[in-house]
């Protein structure tokens, strides 16, 4: 049950960030135009003043002011920086007593570094 639910709240939220919902809203709104432009026109005058953009019905005015009133949101609210204090010394860190110091040089490799003690065993032959 709430695996349902968590998937429609990811698609909502997926279709209002990218914006899907004003080109459905803007779909929704050309049909009407167009339906309502076929009642006294052609169909290629009433695609024609559907689509020009200089006959907007109040639904496509009302969205385009909604996409604008969205982007100016969007731009007056910049990310914040994050700005560090520059420190005039240098920072060093040193360890607290309670852990022991580790010996300076690579041991692991150090071990290796001498050539074998014995020369290598003959084949049997």
């Amino acid at each position: 049950m709430f695996a349902r639910g968590g998937k429609i709240l990811v698609i909502v939220a997926l279709v209002l960030t990218t914006g899907l919902h004003w080109a459905a809203l803007q779909t929704v709104a050309w049909s009407a135009m167009f339906a309502s432009h076929l009642r006294t026109q052609s169909v290629a005058v009433s695609m024609a003043q559907t689509f020009d953009g200089r006959h907007p019905c109040p639904l496509c005015r009302a969205i385009a002011a909604a996409k604008q009133a969205e982007k100016k949101d969007a731009a007056a609210a910049p990310w914040p920086k994050f700005e560090f204090p520059l420190y005039a010394e240098t920072v060093r860190l040193t360890p607290s007593a309670a852990f022991p110091s580790v010996p300076r040089g690579n041991t692991f490799a150090d071990r290796f570094a001498a050539p074998p003690a014995v020369p290598p065993p003959r084949s049997l032959g």
